[in-house]
């Protein structure tokens, strides 16, 4: 199928969710700068699409600040104005916000998406090259299927950008992507524009057990010397590429090259403090940043170094003591990692279902919180899925808040975001209308789930 011809079709069925410009031609990213980058370029491109003005609602704008009775416009794909009063141009869409909330699009760091799609099911299991404990030359993107159902059911959750990323069976699993959340039969043509590459790794109980009985790791012990023979390989892959003869390209020290350069970020998924201590003095010794933890039960035991160094901690609300790793979690995790002078707290869903309901895993933490007599504004906890999501992905200039200038993907709810009764009725992903709760039209249907019958209209949930 042509790419014109794909791009037509996918405007008819999914009410305008296409990822090329209005002429039909794809528009490369500019993102050569990052490791391996230019061979698999981000192909997106945004939706042609008329202002929007969404009028009297409150806004989150992302960082912090909040207003009532404000307005939102978004032209020519980008936030244009924040504000009271705004002037729109007169072929703009306008949509009375009155009594109802608009945030920036939530950002998911941590999502499997694509690469253990929908429906559940050995062929579809594509998120862990388990055959060795150090697979960094594989990349996430290679197995995410954009044809998954839930994509269509996070974009009714708002959100707008999402990091596939491999899963923890391995030491060093891959490479992750970060991916815009448009309808698109080819995952280039979803490739958040310029969004550095991160690098998944895992600690603890996981790559132990898969690789106990097929000649190791077998212990944690065996787990930091197989990081550290990795990084000692790529030191000299970067001594040797420097010199006048490189020798033959290795995709996988090339990889971890990258990350010791700081062109891939690192995010390591680990549930207990003292190993999440354990790699950052790892990352001291082989001089790497270390850019965020995921799941982390155990984070709130370290909140001050984490944010003396500059490390997210991207977080589940509550999931705790499914593990021995994970046994020692408690709900104001989040919470006490946010608190600390610097901190940045992220909520994560790791879920195909949690990732439908974010806003409603922050509102846990807030109840949480308040429990524990932390109070936590609604314009403060939104940070968590939008500011300090895009900060951890390397995206904070271009998404994460309601800033002008930046992309123009926003949320409107029916009511505060914070409760059970939230939900999100109209999402905008660079200015483009591609999700209306009440517009069948506008509710992104998968080629897959085409002829489905109730089952393809999911999405409205």
């Amino acid at each position: 199928m042509s790419r014109l011809l794909s791009a037509a079709l996918a405007v008819a069925l999914f009410g305008g969710c296409a990822t090329t410009s209005s002429s039909g031609t794809p528009a490369a990213s500019s993102d050569a700068s990052h490791v391996g980058a230019t061979a698999y370029a981000s192909t997106y491109a945004p939706i042609a699409s008329a202002p929007v003005l969404i009028t009297n609602a409150t806004v989150l704008i992302g960082d912090g600040r909040r207003l009532e009775g404000a307005d939102v416009l978004l032209q020519d794909g980008r936030v244009a104005a924040v504000g009271t009063g705004l002037d729109a141009p007169a072929n703009a869409q306008r949509v009375d916000g009155t009594g109802k909330w608009v945030t920036p699009g939530i950002i998911d760091v941590h999502s499997h998406l694509g690469v253990y799609p929908s429906p559940g099911a050995s062929a579809h299991s594509d998120g862990n090259e388990a055959t060795a404990p150090n697979t960094a030359q594989v990349w996430a993107e290679h197995s995410v299927w954009p044809q998954d159902p839930g994509f269509g059911a996070a974009l009714a959750g708002g959100v707008t950008s999402l990091q596939i990323l491999p899963g923890s069976a391995n030491l060093i699993g891959g490479r992750g992507v970060t991916l815009k959340n448009v309808a698109a039969t080819m995952v280039t043509d979803m490739k958040f524009p310029g969004a550095p590459y991160g690098l998944k790794m895992a600690c603890g109980e996981n790559p132990k057990r898969v690789y106990g009985q097929k000649g190791g790791p077998s212990t944690r012990m065996g787990n930091v010397a197989g990081y550290r023979a990795a990084l000692i390989d790529a030191a000299e892959y970067r001594r040797k590429q420097a010199g006048d003869s490189p020798g033959k390209r290795d995709l996988k020290v090339e990889t971890m090259a990258g990350a010791m350069d700081g062109d891939i970020l690192v995010h390591i998924h680990c549930y207990r403090a003292d190993e999440m201590a354990q790699m950052l003095d790892l990352a001291n010794e082989f001089d790497f940043k270390v850019t965020a933890f995921h799941h982390g039960v155990e984070a709130y035991k370290i909140a001050d170094r984490l944010a003396a160094e500059g490390v997210c901690g991207a977080l589940w609300a509550d999931w705790w003591g499914f593990k021995m790793e994970a046994f020692d979690g408690i709900q104001e995790n989040i919470a006490i990692v946010d608190r600390a002078p610097g901190g940045c707290a992220i909520v994560h869903s790791d879920s195909d279902e949690g990732i439908q309901r974010l806003n409603q895993e922050a509102a846990k933490v807030i109840a949480s919180a308040r429990r524990a007599g932390i109070e936590i504004t609604p314009e403060h906890a939104i940070r968590w899925l939008t500011e300090n999501a895009a900060k951890s992905l390397g995206v904070l200039e271009q998404t994460g808040t309601l800033t002008a200038g930046k992309m123009g993907d926003a949320v409107l709810w029916n009511g505060n975001p914070f409760t059970v009764y939230a939900l999100a009725e109209q999402v905008w992903i660079d200015g483009a209308h591609v999700y209306d709760r009440f517009d069948p039209a506008r509710q992104p249907v998968s080629d897959f789930m085409l002829g489905q019958g109730a089952a393809a209209h999911g999405g409205a949930r």
